[in-house]
């Protein structure tokens, strides 16, 4: 097991100067397509473009995450746990959300410092709150990232929740999403390592384009076990089943 990051400062040097590398050389890739998407949404929708969440970083301190606007106006004032088939998804939303399109802009917080290219997920003050005291704290130790494990592992989690009755959602996810997320994103707190980083960087693109694919599970034999129910969950989703059973 590796020591803790911050107690690893060549290995946080060199992280950021490949977070630097990565997120500007993508910026000037992504320029054109961002500027086709910013104008469909202008001209589409509620003709906003972007909009800044408020999401947990490093130290515990908030930060505002850059994304494509993808939902309605006040969207968050009926929770921020977004589902399959959410009414509250704008039409173009839908693409760029299955696509993490939407995801696009978060280049800016990892060119500002705020997260990197890995690392944890940066949730809402609400679903971190979810977290037990001590995963919080191991969390906030290290920097989150635009993708990582729990990225990853979790691809489906729309899917997940789909079925479930909205009043439920809270419950659903604190009980069966929660406690997994958080196990996978201490392991990578505990396991970091250039080749780690880069095998998550590969294994983000490689779901992205085949979003059924556990290849992760072949690639990372350590990883925490998933809870039966998610395992039960997964196996009806792929059965074509939509509810979940209790």
């Amino acid at each position: 097991m590796s020591d803790p990051l911050p107690n690893r400062p060549i290995y946080r040097f060199f992280k950021r100067v490949l977070d630097l590398i990565l997120s500007g050389f993508a910026t000037l890739i992504f320029l054109p397509f961002g500027l086709v998407i910013a104008v469909i949404l202008r001209f589409s929708g509620e003709g906003e473009i972007f909009y800044r969440q408020t999401r947990m970083g490093r130290g515990l301190v908030k930060i505002g995450l850059f994304k494509f606007v993808t939902m309605r106006k006040d969207s968050e004032k009926t929770g921020t746990i977004t589902m399959q088939g959410d009414p509250r998804v704008l039409p173009v939303g839908k693409f760029l959300r299955k696509s993490k399109l939407n995801e696009v802009p978060q280049l800016l917080n990892i060119l500002l410092g705020d997260i990197s290219v890995i690392g944890w997920r940066p949730l809402t003050p609400e679903v971190f709150n979810y977290y037990p005291p001590q995963v919080q704290q191991k969390l906030g130790q290290i920097k989150p990232g635009m993708t990582g494990i729990g990225s990853i592992v979790f691809r489906d989690e729309e899917s997940l929740l789909a079925g479930v009755a909205k009043p439920d959602v809270p419950d659903f996810y604190r009980a069966h999403i929660t406690p997994y997320k958080g196990e996978l994103e201490c392991w990578y707190a505990e396991h970091a390592s250039f080749l780690l980083d880069i095998k998550l960087i590969l294994l983000t693109a490689w779901v992205v384009l085949f979003s059924e694919s556990r290849l992760y599970e072949r690639l990372l034999r350590d990883l925490p076990k998933p809870p039966e129910p998610l395992v039960k969950r997964r196996a009806q989703i792929a059965a074509g089943k939509t509810s979940p059973s209790n």
